[in-house]
């Protein structure tokens, strides 16, 4: 029996140099504007700060194992980025309702509020930079941008992980 020969079409690497290039134009564009949204809400909350409030209203209260294991972060750099969101007023620290001792972190009114806020002036900043684009070519954007993100994090998880021991 003959072998079975990779029918997966050769890469292009000009293709792919164009897509690392875009990545990282795309990477310094967000970075520059920090994709913060329009108006006076515009670049008022850094990426960490969103992201962790984000996950906090999509997921509800949690401890800050769970919150990290959840956005690939360790538990020192949560911690870190939660200080000044609870000095703020932004997220509460609650005991645990089945052990007092453990610390669950959640999104407080004025959390909420402030982080509706920002989604509002980033959804209206998704409007603008993408006028003109149709429905489909929007949602096949998120769908790849989506892929490409997850792909990026398995990937880092993948490092992360310990290798398995060799004999």
């Amino acid at each position: 029996m003959p072998p079975v020969q990779d029918m997966t079409p050769p890469l292009d690497p000009g293709l792919l140099d164009a897509l690392q290039h875009q990545v990282a134009v795309f990477a310094r564009r967000a970075e520059q504007t920090r994709l913060g949204g329009v108006g006076q809400v515009r670049n008022s909350m850094d990426r960490a700060a969103y992201l962790l409030l984000n996950r906090l209203d999509l997921e509800g209260p949690m401890g800050v194992k769970a919150l990290a294991a959840g956005m690939g972060i360790d538990s020192s750099t949560v911690t870190r980025q939660v200080a000044p969101l609870v000095d703020t007023g932004l997220v509460k620290r609650t005991s645990h309702p089945e052990d007092g001792r453990a610390v669950v972190l959640q999104l407080s009114p004025r959390g909420q509020s402030r982080l509706e806020e920002v989604r509002s002036s980033r959804r209206e900043l998704m409007a603008q930079v993408t006028d003109g684009w149709t429905e489909h070519e929007r949602e096949s954007f998120c769908t790849l941008l989506t892929r490409f993100n997850s792909a990026l994090s398995a990937r880092q998880s993948a490092a992360q992980e310990p290798s398995a021991p060799t004999s």
